[in-house]
């Protein structure tokens, strides 16, 4: 079933809508969510959370691409629900060593604290990402928006864990320079 088709479906608010996106975007989401929270009975939860969210927002919402549609929604749902699992466990998990990772390319906690809503920071950061080498972005990507480990992107993209710390590495340092250019930090 094409996109197309199934935005049609959910226009016309048939409910087989989401038991085909499931079918044809399921295994897509539920990598997403276990990217970020580790659980596949979470990360079950959130492919529903972001199923549900799909169903109330198309239409008025007629997404482009489906796959990032979804993508979108899963990831929000999944970190929404990491949050609520982590309260109070600040600094000790895996969302903060990434954002500590990123740290790195701001000055200050205000800069943080907008890096963690990259939507604030949209059109620096997509500039950001289009000056990068195609492998770059890809690594970065997989890193800081899948929150994929150094071994399971190294291992995906055929690389050493070395040369992809390395990737991220430089890739934030120039993060840092184009913010900075920017006025962003």
């Amino acid at each position: 079933m094409t996109d197309s088709e199934l935005i049609g479906l959910y226009n016309a608010r048939d409910e087989s809508a989401v038991s085909e996106t499931k079918r044809k975007y399921g295994s897509y989401c539920m990598t997403v969510a276990q990217n970020i929270l580790r659980s596949s009975e979470d990360a079950e939860e959130c492919l529903s959370d972001a199923l549900l969210a799909a169903w109330k927002s198309i239409p008025p919402a007629q997404p482009e691409n489906m796959q990032t549609f979804l993508g979108k929604l899963t990831r929000n749902a999944a970190l929404s629900r990491w949050r609520k699992l982590h309260t109070g466990k600040r600094g000790s998990g895996r969302i903060e060593l990434l954002l500590e990772e990123l740290s790195d390319a701001a000055a200050s906690d205000d800069a943080l604290d907008r890096l963690e809503d990259v939507m604030a920071l949209r059109e620096t950061f997509n500039r950001f990402l289009g000056s990068l080498k195609k492998e770059h972005r890809i690594i970065f990507l997989r890193r800081y928006w899948y929150m994929q480990d150094v071994a399971e992107i190294a291992s995906a993209l055929g690389l050493s864990e070395s040369k992809v710390k390395t990737v991220l590495h430089r890739t934030r340092k120039k993060l840092k320079k184009a913010l900075e250019s920017e006025g962003s930090i």
